[in-house]
């Protein structure tokens, strides 16, 4: 009863546990296994004939908070050709010295956003051995889906400045990792795609930088491009900023400052504020009529943007659109008409570019955890491998 339960504590098959003893290093479990037949690797016989044994140490799972290690007592058998060759184990792969279980380990820690250093730490192993097991995992080029987002992130490693990412917008998952956003670079990776695939893709998400929407138009004539409209509030609020800060040089010291520590009561939903902050906001907003009339357009795009009602909303865009450019506010006028038939085909899909914000989130804390990552290849890898 004994020897079956500590068979279950250890959780390895066909294996027998001698001793266990605790040290400074951790606990070393003795191990062995029960003699059987061997197929020799050379000329294909059966043999059972032991030649010798030598004893290995082996890097475990960690157990009870303490490095482990498995003393297995190995055996070398010899066959009738004189071929002489070790024991096959499943647990511990061919010229390892830590178990299959303790690898599979380290691949599933490195799908979190901790460092390589970190996960060695963990898993009682060198961080070379960690970087060595991340570089035999591998993710081809995928088949280009029907709804994709691109987007870029600032990366330190390769040649490049930014890097780009693509993310299928209906699934949710990372499809690659590009090494560069330029034009050049783009128009070959999705050259290198088929044609059935190009002309398949019903959908193309990004942000407002006109290079996506060029390669967009060319490499996928078929899809509907959409802009994300968190660009587009951003747009927004930049605007009405702007408009403050052109009036704030005309203010006195003393009514610059309030305003710009106030800013907050300006750029906030009005309906969000509470009573003592909607007073303190309409009395900002009666210092002139540019900066209530750009809080009143500010309000009316965050109403469009939150109604669920797409009759509605491409109404009132093109209405609010019209109100933007007559207003007088160049602010507005500059960013009212050029991305509107994008904006809109945000109301009509509902698609964003929300997830592939969220993946770049996860990319800095990524970066940052690691203070960098300088190998292209192995970056990609591991972005897409903690994202799956």
């Amino acid at each position: 009863m004994q020897s079956n339960c500590n068979k279950n504590l250890l959780n390895l098959e066909g294996v027998k546990l001698k001793s266990v003893q605790h040290t400074l290093d951790g606990i070393i479990i003795k191990i062995e296994t029960n003699p059987k037949s061997q197929i020799c690797p050379c000329c294909g016989a059966g043999t059972s004939k032991i030649h010798d044994y030598r004893w290995q140490k082996i890097k475990d799972l960690p157990f009870q908070l303490s490095n482990a290690y498995l003393l297995l007592r190995k055996r070398r058998y010899v066959c009738s050709c004189g071929k002489r060759f070790y024991e096959k184990y499943s647990f511990i792969a061919k010229y390892q010295q830590r178990t299959t279980r303790l690898s599979f380990k380290i691949v599933e820690l490195l799908r979190s956003t901790n460092s390589i250093k970190y996960v060695a730490s963990q898993t009682n192993v060198s961080m070379n051995t960690v970087i060595r097991i991340l570089d035999t995992l591998s993710y081809d080029k995928p088949h280009i889906p029907q709804c994709i987002s691109i987007d870029e992130f600032k990366g330190n490693a390769g040649d490049s400045k930014y890097q780009c990412i693509l993310v299928d917008a209906k699934k949710k998952c990372i499809l690659d990792i590009l090494p560069d956003r330029t034009q050049s670079h783009l128009i070959e990776y999705f050259k290198s795609c088929s044609r059935d695939e190009r002309y398949r893709v019903k959908f193309f998400i990004s942000d407002m930088w006109q290079p996506y929407i060029d390669l967009a138009k060319t490499f996928f004539p078929n899809a509907t491009i959409i802009v994300d409209k968190y660009h587009y509030i951003r747009q927004v609020s930049w605007a009405i900023e702007s408009v403050r800060k052109r009036l704030q040089a005309s203010m006195t010291p003393t009514l610059r400052k309030y305003y710009k520590r106030s800013r907050k009561l300006i750029l906030t939903r009005y309906s969000k504020l509470k009573d003592d902050n909607k007073k303190a906001c309409d009395l900002m907003l009666q210092y002139s009529d540019d900066l209530r009339l750009a809080h009143r357009l500010k309000e009316w795009f965050y109403e469009i943007c939150q109604s669920n009602s797409y009759t509605y909303q491409r109404t009132e865009f093109w209405e609010w659109v019209k109100s933007a450019e007559s207003s007088g506010l160049h602010e507005f006028e500059a960013c009212a008409r050029r991305w509107s038939e994008y904006i809109l085909n945000v109301f009509k899909y509902g698609y964003t570019n929300g997830p592939t914000e969220g993946f770049n989130n996860k990319i800095k804390v990524l970066k940052r955890s690691s203070y960098g990552v300088r190998n292209f290849e192995r970056f990609r890898t591991r972005i897409i491998h903690s994202s799956m």
